[in-house]
């Protein structure tokens, strides 16, 4: 396989600083509509079930760039409680990782339409490094003993979250990788190390007239030895099926996004994010794609509109 030299060199220096390097989660343009993925609590919080599938394709025109693959489903089981799963693939270059998260949720009734949700989350992550056999001794350290030969690891995580809601506005907060793991050490170096990974989140829908809304929405992305990521979106709602908008993410990104309720169940939608960081050079942007649909347990709630 061809490996493209700035991937390579991207990952030599992750896998090659001393401190080891903080193995991030992947990121989404659309995390409004994909939040069981970042909070356990948001798990079967509806009174349907919901499923989709996510794919972003990171770094348009440079060669083996992030790729991540998202499957997830989470629904209501008893009173108060909720369940979810979710299946996570995600690739650069020759490092790949598949996430499997079990998610359990119970959700607090405050009274006068306000909530709060509380949930845990277990992960198992496995990941292959293909370096030696896939770059095939081009690195510029051979002696170095992570790139002596390809390497596989399977870790153990947890996480949890809450989520505050009502049916115009939420606030949720997670944590995620509370167990700092290695992927793989040597003379007392860590390579691909977990680090806890922090969400705020939150978002309000404004009512304009009886055809448009308004639904401004914030994402803050925390995690050690890295820099804070924060994404503002801006999206319009219209006649409860069409919905469009704009996002920006602090020194990396602006972009659009757009989906559209093709029937009560089923909703696409598309992001694209221009790049705006130094990487700019290299690639044009990044494409997203999303698909929900949803299982309804009584006929009412099929027609509830659902805004986030």
């Amino acid at each position: 396989m061809k490996i493209n030299k700035s991937i390579v060199a991207v990952v030599c220096i992750l896998l090659g600083s001393l401190k080891g390097f903080a193995q991030q989660d992947p990121q989404y343009t659309q995390y409004m509509y994909n939040q069981s993925i970042i909070n356990p609590a948001y798990a079967g919080i509806n009174e349907y079930m919901s499923t989709g599938i996510l794919y972003r394709s990171q770094w348009l025109g440079m060669e083996d760039a992030p790729k991540t693959g998202t499957v997830f489903l989470h629904t209501p089981v008893a009173k108060n409680l909720g369940v979810g799963a979710s299946f996570i693939n995600d690739n650069i270059g020759p490092v790949s990782e598949n996430t499997v998260n079990v998610d359990v949720s119970y959700t607090i009734r405050l009274g006068q339409g306000h909530s709060l949700a509380l949930g845990v989350k277990g992960s198992v992550s496995m990941l292959d490094i293909g370096l030696y056999s896939d770059i095939n001794g081009t690195l510029p350290d051979k002696t170095d003993p992570i790139f002596s030969e390809d390497s596989s690891s399977t870790l153990f995580n947890a996480g949890v979250g809450a989520f505050y809601f009502t049916n115009k506005y939420y606030v949720g907060f997670s944590v995620a990788n509370l167990l700092q793991n290695a992927y793989y050490e040597e003379d007392n170096r860590a390579y691909g190390t977990d680090v806890a990974h922090m969400f705020l989140t939150g978002g309000y829908v404004f009512d304009l007239n009886r055809e448009w809304k308004l639904k401004p929405s914030t994402m803050l992305k925390m995690a050690v030895e890295s820099p804070v990521s924060v994404d503002f979106s801006l999206n319009t709602l219209y006649d409860e099926k069409l919905e469009f908008g704009v996002t920006y993410r602090l020194q990396d990104s602006f972009g659009a996004m757009v989906n559209y309720k093709i029937t009560p169940k089923l909703r696409i939608g598309y992001a694209y994010d221009y790049i705006t960081s130094d990487l700019n050079y290299s690639t044009s942007g990044s494409h997203e794609v999303i698909v929900l649909f949803d299982i309804f347990y009584k006929k009412k709630v099929s027609s509830s509109p659902r805004f986030f």
